[in-house]
This record gives structure tokens, sequence and C-alpha cells, in this order.
């Protein structure tokens, strides 16, 4: 992303939220930044975001560009990814890994800039430099696969081109 805001300070902020009450503070003013014009209206951190995860994961719906990412759009794709292997266990399950059991209206914008933070200067960031693990994307709804569907579902790679 362009947006310099979007790092790894942005990314432990996140990861913090739950526990310290600077992360909260931090996340909130980076969320709520100015980026610029986007579609003749001012852009901020949080709609890049919304706008990034939508072009990312939520390609069936076939949106228009520029289309940004509500409660349902995250909620409905979050089960979709994992890091390194399509598996519903704490290690690949990217959102039962960073302990989100539930995404609802309270946290969907939080989960988007985790995974957002995360392909941009997180831990999946540098893992996909080194090539150890990418974040991958499974199909649409993987919690109504049995597990040998689960294990032969099509996957891709999801992650961004270092300098971005």
């Amino acid at each position: 992303m362009a947006n310099r805001l979007i790092n790894r300070e942005f990314y432990d902020a996140v990861v913090q939220f739950e526990t310290d009450e600077a992360a909260q503070d931090y996340y909130y003013q980076v969320m709520g930044s100015e980026t610029g014009l986007a579609g003749g209206r001012k852009e901020t951190v949080r709609d890049q975001i919304l706008r990034v995860y939508a072009m990312l994961f939520c390609d069936e719906k076939g949106a228009s560009p520029g289309y940004i990412a509500d409660f349902d759009d995250v909620a409905g794709t979050a089960d979709r990814l994992y890091i390194g292997s399509a598996k519903f266990d704490p290690e690949h399950w990217y959102r039962m890994q960073h302990h989100f059991p539930v995404i609802d209206e309270d946290n969907y914008e939080r989960f988007a800039a985790l995974v957002i933070a995360d392909l941009s200067a997180g831990p999946l960031h540098e893992e996909a430099l080194k090539g150890v693990n990418m974040l991958l994307v499974g199909e649409k709804d993987p919690l109504q696969m049995t597990q040998e569907e689960r294990m032969h579902q099509k996957v891709q790679a999801v992650g961004f081109v270092q300098g971005e």
C-alpha cells in the first residue's frame, strides 16, 4: 500500500489492541487519518484498508473498483484465510491464530486492518519474502466442507510485492 501509516508499529498496535490502551489510541489515530482523495471524496486509512481487503478477498462479489468492504464482507471471508496450509487449527486458520473467535460489528474493521497490516509490514510480509509462509485464500464456505474437501479445496496465495 502506498500509505506509510500501514507499518510495523500499526500492526503491533492492532495485535496489542485488547491489552494496551496506548495501542488502542494509536490504532484509532491511524484508522482516522486522511490519505487523500479517492473517487472525489476524502479517504481515510480505514477506507483504504477496507477497500484493499475487498479487492483481495471479496472478488466473487463482482464489486466495482473502489468498493469498500463492510461487516458482512469481512465476516463472510474471514474463515477463508489460512497461513501456510488450508487446515482449521490455530496454526493455520488465520483468525484463530490471532484470537478472533467471532467477527462482529465491533471488530471487523480491526480484523481487516490486521490482515492488511500483516501483509504489508507484519510477520506474514516477512515470511513471504523469505519464502516461508503465505496467506492463502480458500473457497467460499470452508465451514460447510468436510475435512477431505477442505484438504483438496482450491486455494491461492496472497501477498504484496516488496517495496509496496
